[in-house]
């Protein structure tokens, strides 16, 4: 998850050299749009069908509904976040440095393991066939592109996913890069990007959101469908 972005400040800039080659190697959804303002809703939606009737980035929160998290674990399957700058395994801390709780959803939901709640620097780098089922990272402040430049944010995404994006592409395994939301312009459209054994290249223009991205991780593991998910629009035709 990256933050604060338009399309158009991405998708093509020479300064999002690893994103646009990843874009052309995955497929690329050209009207992908984030569900709110600001950050903490659309985190929310993604995560859990709902924003949770959360408005803004506040926090805490201690929120009982399903999630995703919930759902992988009720499936006897496993889940795990981690998050740049947790300053430990379980932490309920709100800020500490670059790191921000409202980046952070599955720390709000009750019914998601404290343990499932990770450093990044738990993250098993070259050993990704030990990573959970389903996992998000989430880049501290500055490296998320929220604080610093759509430069910074390009060279630790292949700095620190570059070797899980090729190793994707022969493990039919699946990446998704995609933003909280846009710059704040008309609209709310945002970068997506799906990227991985199973994806056909390509540019796809159907309208997606948060709940879409969502109800195609729910369909891949067979899993009920939450709230928005339930009646968002299908990704299809990007699959081999």
């Amino acid at each position: 998850m990256m933050e604060n972005h338009s399309y158009g400040e991405v998708i093509g800039s020479r300064h999002a050299p690893f994103l646009n080659r990843l874009a052309r190697h995955g497929a690329l959804f050209t009207d992908s749009r984030a569900v709110a303002h600001p950050s903490q809703p659309n985190y929310l939606a993604l995560f859990s069908g709902s924003t949770q009737s959360i408005t803004d980035d506040s926090c805490p929160h201690r929120l009982t509904a399903a999630s995703l998290g919930s759902e992988l674990i009720a499936a006897g399957k496993t889940f795990a976040g981690y998050s740049e700058g947790l300053p430990g395994t379980g932490s309920q801390t709100c800020t500490s440095g670059e790191y921000a709780r409202k980046h952070v959803p599955w720390t709000n939901f009750s019914k998601v393991p404290a343990a499932d709640n990770k450093p990044f620097s738990k993250f098993p780098a070259g050993r990704y066939a030990r990573l959970p089922r389903v996992s998000f990272v989430i880049p501290n402040l500055c490296h998320d592109m929220h604080d610093c430049s759509v430069a910074a944010g390009d060279a630790w995404l292949r700095v620190n996913i570059g070797g899980y994006a090729t190793w994707a592409m022969t493990h039919h395994s699946l990446l998704v890069v995609t933003w909280d939301e846009n710059d704040g312009s008309p609209g709310n459209k945002i970068p997506t990007i799906f990227a991985g054994q199973m994806v056909r290249r390509g540019r796809y223009g159907e309208q997606i959101t948060h709940y879409s991205v969502l109800r195609a991780i729910e369909i891949l593991y067979r899993l009920p469908l939450l709230g928005h998910a339930r009646t968002a629009r299908l990704i299809r035709g990007i699959w081999k």
